[in-house]
């Protein structure tokens, strides 16, 4: 069908006058097989060896590919988490692991030994002018800043448990500090009772996300601004300084009283030791009574009292003991 001198013929031959014919030459798709082939194959009679190389290039890649997907190391404080299409299948342990290459299985890799932290700042409800405001037990206000501290314990439950872990654990410390502080009174909050209610929301935050199995461990809850609204807070320290002032007073009293108490104690021992040498020599015990009584009463006098017969003394010392 094709003619021979046409663009698409192969003749060999020129026309009658020994001219070349109209389509000598390489046709069009020759020119382009050589044109892939010189892309290719580096042209000429490399292009099998050139695909044999790409070939092997290409198995290489690809296993290559499988050894380092497939081998898995795990450290110490890590655990890795496998899923198969997007499906939970194990968890791998510290040490060298293995699965299938991706992307058949995915590995995700967590630290279960680092202690998360999560701060609770005044300020962190909206609405509330800045201020983390609680109700107490007596009915008042405080305003509380706290932190949580947490680590992973499961990780397979930290991942498809919960779909924001970090946010359920902030939500449960702010129920669980809510209910604490609902059960003491203000003074007690922001004083003597802040490390058992810090107790007390770990110990509850534990028990509601072990029921939401969401596969981490509380660490600890520590409080760290306890301290009544900005609006009363010049009040609160007046009643706060005076509260302080009476309890000085307090304690000046008690201090006072301990110091009688045992002054009087020590003068009723004296009076016993007096009164036991009393019974064992009277005469002898009132007359030293008598000399010590005028020694303190006359310390300070420039006259002295001399007693000599015939002479009535001042102060005459009974001979009896009084009845």
């Amino acid at each position: 069908m094709l003619n021979e001198s046409g663009p698409w013929g192969g003749g060999s031959g020129g026309d009658a006058g020994g001219k070349p014919a109209l389509g000598k030459g390489p046709s069009a798709i020759d020119q382009l097989l050589q044109r892939g082939r010189t892309r290719f194959g580096g042209g000429g009679g490399g292009g099998p060896i050139a695909g044999g190389y790409a070939g092997w290039i290409v198995a290489a890649v690809v296993v290559l590919w499988m050894i380092v997907t497939s081998v898995h190391t795990i450290g110490p404080q890590q655990r890795g988490v496998i899923t198969r299409f997007g499906k939970y299948v194990g968890t791998l342990q510290p040490g060298l692991g293995m699965t299938f290459p991706a992307p058949i299985d995915m590995v995700r890799k967590l630290d279960v030994d680092n202690i998360h932290s999560i701060d609770i700042d005044s300020g962190a409800v909206e609405g509330d002018g800045g201020q983390n405001l609680m109700l107490t037990g007596d009915e008042n206000i405080i305003d509380l800043a706290y932190s949580v501290r947490w680590n992973i314990r499961d990780p397979e439950l930290y991942l498809f448990e919960l779909a924001d872990p970090d946010g359920t654990i902030r939500e449960v410390a702010e129920s669980a500090m809510r209910e604490a502080v609902s059960r003491v009174t203000l003074n007690e909050a922001i004083g003597p009772q802040r490390s058992i209610i810090e107790q007390r929301v770990a110990q509850r935050m534990q028990e509601l996300l072990d029921q939401y199995r969401a596969g981490v461990t509380i660490q600890g809850v520590a409080i760290r601004q306890a301290d009544p609204p900005t609006e009363v807070m010049d009040a609160f320290k007046e009643v706060s300084a005076a509260q302080q002032q009476a309890q000085s007073y307090l304690n000046q009293a008690r201090s006072y009283a301990m110091q009688v108490s045992a002054r009087a104690s020590g003068e009723a021992i004296a009076f016993d030791q007096v009164y036991q040498q009393y019974k064992l020599a009277p005469e002898v015990t009132r007359r030293r009574m008598y000399y010590e009584t005028m020694e303190k009463v006359l310390a300070k006098s420039d006259k002295t009292i001399v007693e000599a017969p015939g002479v009535t003394p001042y102060l005459p010392i009974q001979t009896k003991a009084p009845k």
